[in-house]
């Protein structure tokens, strides 16, 4: 019975099935990648790192971390940093990275060049490996030079990948390679550089637990580190984990769409086939028959639609490499594994049931007596059953959504964002249809007052369609904004008193030099900052060896390890808010020297106004006493720092300055960088205008991807909006029927349909972006804490767009209803 009445509603059916094969394709897609991932990740772990393990240190090892490093004997070791490197054929200038390696480095993975020997030969020939990026970007080849400090070395191979390195860090500063005798030569490690020391390790038969129990302790005493291919690959699965989580979010969320237009389109299946559920009573059929005839149609489209659905997420998997291929650090081999797809499958039947079993219910209590006489509206209405059901969909959103993001508490309030969102929708249309009915405009003509009427009218769909096209518009719209807050948080104003050029390194001796060079520019230095490192040596009187081994104190570690970068002057910056404390501008001859930390610092070492802490000034100890605690605007373009000294105390210490400047256009700050390259080259230049360009085109990537994602949300609103339109086709031929037949003209039909999806297009769409709006500045208060400034593009672009294309998926499905003669249709209901 099941199959006969369903093939005679087939393309209805199909519709419904429609509503939920685009977000099972969604979810099945994600799962089948993230599991790919995770596989590769595990099986590359040692090429992803090139070593089996590495000890690295931001400082020069110790004399007990070399004994160390000998006693395990390092296979290669490495020396990198960042600099400036000059093109002598075409005179450009670029921020690079330098890996000065030594050893047969990579043991596992491959240096990917051209030619293929370079990666491999370099070592012997001499030569260094340049970003092949970077060449196309200054048109080098191999053959011709680049200068790192007072080193000019010839190039001999474009480097394309090498264990340890990813696009977007190869991005911001493209890796050079060099072989480490030749590190000397461009004497551009001096006081102040920041570099990084690592020692490579080949050994597949360690015990990574033995040897991190047994070293560990004391290379974190020393400021080093041991990093492991084990936890390489564990901590990326972490980093790619998120990713998949949110995208993961964004399926389900199409896939709750589709599942809100099964509800409505089974709503109103139902409603027409109760005459039929009365008669087949009246035939003798039982609750259990009747219910189970329409169960069984919709368990089937669920299948149907879940197997579908995986179908096409299977083969969606294999696009997502090339989607993230920006941000994923090795090729990514697709397989095909059993789980998603079963997943996919039970989503489909089990969400199918879960909505379908509100409008379902009432064939179960449908009285044969009261359909037949046609008083459909005074229906039974099982209010514990629908609490039950209510409470199902619920418990399984929150499930479901536990078991993406690992956490009850975020599962929880993801759920709560979902009812809360729906429910805002909901509540929209059902205060719109009230004040309708309230406020009618009686005044209206003829078509205008018939367009409103039929937004509550008997089987209407304004609900599901306010919260279909809501919904979409709501996704759409919150991206669009959050994009808008982002980049205008990278965005550098055109005002000389915001720097866009900065100086890293800058020795005492070229402070003089360097002045003179921007005064014969004619540029002005906004900033030329001091600053001395040190390290913490003790706390309230404990050394930090002792607090390192004290588990009861309770302090964040990297605290501790940390070589601090601090300067001193008189007063706070504009960025700067005094929260705790007074500020001392100049130390006094012979009183206690009060120093200022930022409030992150104070909770993460747990300190507090009156702490006494003794800094190591590079052998010298120096005390100190927290005179007062600032929060910081670290967002700003201003240069900020963790700890401040006061005046009169760091003026004779070893120090290197920072210096900054602005810069009108990009002809004249590759000018500058030119000429500071060739008189000063191990100063390294920060071009803020390169770094805010790259981060815009990593933030137009993430928004790719994102709507990519959302796509599936959207287009899945639009099968669920064409769903509701035509499962209202037959309850439509009969309202014309009877418009026609009383006299209405085609025009006026159409023109009352036009109004009506006109008022649900607007009022969907509007509703979606002022929730937008809300939520996104929501975002820019709590999350990016950046002022948010509403652009009019949603309001301009989309709500238009999103309006048209409801009338226009509206007086598509009106052409059949015009063609019906009237009398066809009287013979069909009869």
């Amino acid at each position: 019975m099941a199959w006969r009445d369903g093939k005679a509603s087939l393309s209805r059916l199909m519709l419904f099935m429609a509503s939920i094969i685009l977000g099972i394709a969604a979810v099945v897609s994600i799962q089948l990648f993230s599991d790919n991932l995770k596989q590769n990740i595990k099986q590359q772990s040692k090429a992803l790192m090139g070593a089996d393990f590495i000890i690295d240190s931001k400082q020069e090892p110790s004399e007990k971390v070399k004994h160390i490093i000998d006693s395990l004997g390092a296979d290669a070791s490495e020396v990198n940093f960042v600099s400036m490197a000059a093109f002598p054929k075409n005179n450009g200038t670029k921020l690079v990275k330098v890996r000065a390696i030594e050893g047969e480095f990579p043991f596992y993975g491959t240096i990917a060049s051209t030619p293929e020997n370079a990666g491999t030969d370099y070592q012997k020939l001499g030569g260094a490996l340049v970003d092949a990026t970077l060449l196309l970007q200054y048109n080098i080849t191999a053959g011709d030079s680049i200068k790192l400090g007072e080193l000019t070395i010839p190039i001999i191979g474009a480097l394309k990948s090498i264990p340890g390195s990813t696009a977007i860090s190869s991005s911001v500063a493209p890796t050079v390679l060099i072989p480490f005798r030749f590190l000397e030569q461009t004497q551009l490690l001096q006081a102040g550089s920041r570099k990084e020391y690592q020692y490579f390790f080949k050994d597949a038969d360690v015990n990574f637990d033995v040897l991190s129990k047994s070293i560990n302790p004391i290379l974190e005493a020393e400021n080093a580190d041991l990093d492991t291919h084990i936890s390489t690959s564990k901590r990326l699965g972490r980093k790619y984990d998120n990713v998949s989580r949110f995208l993961n979010l964004v399926a389900f969320i199409a896939l709750l769409l589709g599942c809100i237009g099964i509800a409505s389109s089974v709503h109103i299946y139902i409603k027409e086939k109760l005459k039929n559920v009365a008669v087949l009573k009246c035939l003798g059929a039982s609750r259990k028959q009747t219910f189970l005839i329409y169960l069984i149609q919709i368990i089937s489209i669920g299948f149907i639609g879940g197997l579908i659905g995986s179908a096409i997420g299977t083969g969606l998997q294999f696009a997502f490499p090339y989607i993230l291929q920006g941000f994923l650090p090795f090729s990514v081999e697709i397989s095909i594994s059993v789980l998603p797809i079963i997943m996919g499958v039970a989503l489909g039947v089990l969400m199918s049931v879960l909505f379908a079993l509100l409008p379902l219910l009432g064939t179960w209590y449908v009285s044969p007596l009261e359909v037949l006489r046609g008083s459909e509206d005074n229906l039974q209405k099982p209010k514990a059953a629908r609490i039950v059901v209510l409470v199902a969909i619920l418990l399984f959103i929150f499930l479901f959504s536990f078991w993406i993001l690992k956490d009850a508490l975020n599962g929880l309030f993801f759920t709560l964002g979902i009812l809360i969102t729906f429910a805002i929708m909901a509540g929209v249309a059902h205060v719109f249809i009230k004040l309708i009915k309230k406020f009618f405009p009686s005044s209206w003509g003829y078509t205008q007052r018939q367009s409103l009427l039929n937004l509550f009218r008997p089987n209407n769909q304004t609900m599901v369609l306010v919260l279909a096209i809501g919904l979409g518009t709501f996704l759409i719209s919150t991206l669009y904004f959050t994009k808008d807050i982002l980049l205008a948080k990278t965005s550098i104003e055109n005002k000389k008193s915001d720097a866009n050029i900065i100086l890293m390194d800058v020795q005492n001796k070229q402070e003089t030099a360097l002045l003179d060079s921007f005064k014969s520019k004619g540029l002005e230095v906004i900033d030329n900052i001091p600053i001395i490192t040190m390290r913490m040596q003790s706390i309230r009187g404990k050394s930090v060896n002792e607090i390192r081994k004290d588990s009861t104190i309770k302090m964040r570690k990297w605290v501790l390890n940390r070589e601090f970068r601090v300067t001193y002057r008189e007063a706070l910056n504009q960025t700067e808010e005094l929260i705790e404390g007074a500020w001392t501008g100049k130390a006094e001859q012979g009183k206690p020297i009060y120093i200022s930390i930022t409030d992150n610092i104070a909770k993460d070492a747990n300190l507090k106004v009156g702490d006494a802490v003794v800094f190591n000034i590079q052998g010298v100890l120096m005390p100190t006493i927290i005179g007062s605690i600032r929060k910081v605007d670290w967002s700003s373009m201003k240069i900020n720092f963790s700890i401040l000294f006061p005046t009169g105390v760091l003026e004779n210490a070893p120090k290197f300055n920072v210096m900054t400047t602005y810069v009108p256009n990009k002809e004249a700050s590759a000018d500058l960088q030119r000429d500071l390259v060739q008189q000063f080259p191990n100063v390294t230049i920060l071009d803020l205008r390169q770094v805010f360009t790259l981060v815009e085109d990593i933030l137009g990537k993430i928004t790719w991807v994102i709507n990519f994602m959302a796509f599936f949300s959207i287009l899945t609103g639009f099968i669920v909006l064409i769903g509701s339109v035509r499962n209202s086709k037959y309850q439509r031929i009969k309202e014309s029927v009877l418009l026609r037949t009383l006299g209405a003209k085609s025009k006026q039909i159409l023109k009352i349909t036009a109004l009506e999806y006109v008022y649900l297009g607007v009022l969907g769409s509007l509703t979606g972006i002022l929730l937008s709006l809300i939520g996104s500045q929501l975002l820019a208060t709590f999350l990016f804490k950046e002022p948010f400034v509403p652009s009019v593009i949603p309001f301009l672009v989309f709500l238009p767009s999103i309006t048209l294309l409801v009338v226009a998926i509206g007086l598509s499905n009106m052409r059949s209803v015009l063609k019906s003669p009237p009398l066809e249709v009287l013979r069909k209901e009869v």
